[in-house]
């Protein structure tokens, strides 16, 4: 990626909403530069995609924990296949070290937080968890 990529897609990471005349002022780049740049890197997959992200206000009913998880070497694609299932499983990583995966999670109760705990544990392929229950984010990127 050319370093004049990389620093729209900082400028999109930051804002993905600003307008293309603002992202080109600031890269000093022409709009139309700036247009055919990011629809290049939507065709090549290095923008996969836009999202939202929630205010502290509007996040703070929900529970977040990490969940650290070993599993069976041989069962790990079946791990991954039955979190991916799992819609509070927000986002899961294969990691080097003692655990195989880490994976955040999120719902809206403790008791709904314990119960999928509890269904990550008896998951087929999955040896041991370790959790931690996110008590706030101190920035996001």
């Amino acid at each position: 990626m050319r370093d004049s990529d990389a620093r729209l897609v900082a400028l999109l990471r930051a804002n993905a909403r600003e307008p293309t005349a603002s992202l080109a002022r600031k890269l000093n780049l022409a709009r139309s530069t700036v247009q055919e740049r990011i629809a290049r890197l939507e065709r090549e997959g290095t923008i996969r995609g836009y999202t939202v992200r929630l205010s502290d206000t509007a996040d703070a009913a929900k529970l977040r924990a990490v969940v650290m998880i070993e599993t069976d070497p041989k069962r790990a694609d079946r791990v991954t296949a039955e979190l991916k299932k799992m819609p509070e499983v927000r986002s899961l990583a294969a990691v080097s070290g003692t655990f195989d995966l880490i994976a955040t999670v999120e719902t809206e109760t403790p008791a709904r937080i314990d119960a999928l705990l509890d269904r990550i544990g008896r998951a087929s392929g999955v040896a041991r968890t370790v959790s931690s229950i996110i008590l706030s984010e101190k920035f996001s990127r």
